[in-house]
């Protein structure tokens, strides 16, 4: 996803901003669809953390979302240029390890992920 402020060409994992009267695990589901394709599955709970807790109350809830499969084209917003990119486990794994990410909230969890990775799978 292009990032104005930086000026970059960003590889992200999806996430959006909760629509009035949805659930946190809704609008995960909403923006993987919206901006993927991608739905169904299994979902659950993975972690919710702050990202700027000394200016601001917002959280970021992240969910873990297995089996998931192409059901749809993307519904990107007017202001969203979105290409979906399907990586490996090694390769994310890689980009992880060689700071190949732009958006700090991305690394917390794709790094749970991996710290729990055996555990998750049970």
């Amino acid at each position: 996803q292009y990032r104005h402020a930086l000026g970059v060409t960003a590889m992200e994992i999806c996430a959006g901003v909760m629509e009035q009267g949805e659930e946190p695990m809704q609008a995960a589901q909403r923006e993987l669809l919206e901006e993927t394709g991608y739905g169904n599955g299994t979902w659950r709970p993975l972690m919710t953390i702050a990202p700027n807790p000394g200016t601001m109350t917002n959280r970021c809830h992240c969910f873990l979302a297995t089996d998931v499969e192409k059901v749809s084209g993307q519904h990107l917003d007017d202001t969203e240029d979105i290409q979906v990119h399907v990586v490996s486990r090694d390769e994310m794994l890689r980009m992880l390890k060689n700071n190949e990410l732009y958006q700090a909230m991305m690394y917390a969890p794709l790094w749970k992920y991996f710290a729990l990775e055996d555990e998750l799978k049970g």
